[in-house]
């Protein structure tokens, strides 16, 4: 049989034990719900950026759409004044 002292430190040791891996156990769960958290940031900062960029291509793409058209609007005066010189060098 057991001496009365001997079960008193068992139990002891036994609720020291336990509450150890308690603590263990939810400095565990406390780390994971903030590395999930962390994981959701970053995947939503990357989404952000992924809609950034999308937006800037098609920014970019209506400008090179607008700058075409300038170019080809300029091509067109450029050939109207040349006309005009033309015309006004007759004339004279």
């Amino acid at each position: 049989m057991m001496d009365p002292n001997q079960a008193a430190w068992s139990g002891t040791i036994f609720v020291m034990v336990m509450s150890a891996l308690g603590v263990a156990l939810l400095i565990v769960l406390i780390w994971q719900i903030f590395a999930t958290q962390r994981a959701r940031a970053v995947l939503t900062r990357e989404d952000e950026y992924r809609k950034l960029a999308e937006r800037a291509t098609v920014a970019q793409e209506q400008a090179v759409q607008g700058l075409s058209r300038v170019a080809t609007e300029l091509e067109d005066l450029r050939v109207r004044v040349a006309e005009m010189e033309r015309v006004l060098k007759e004339v004279e």
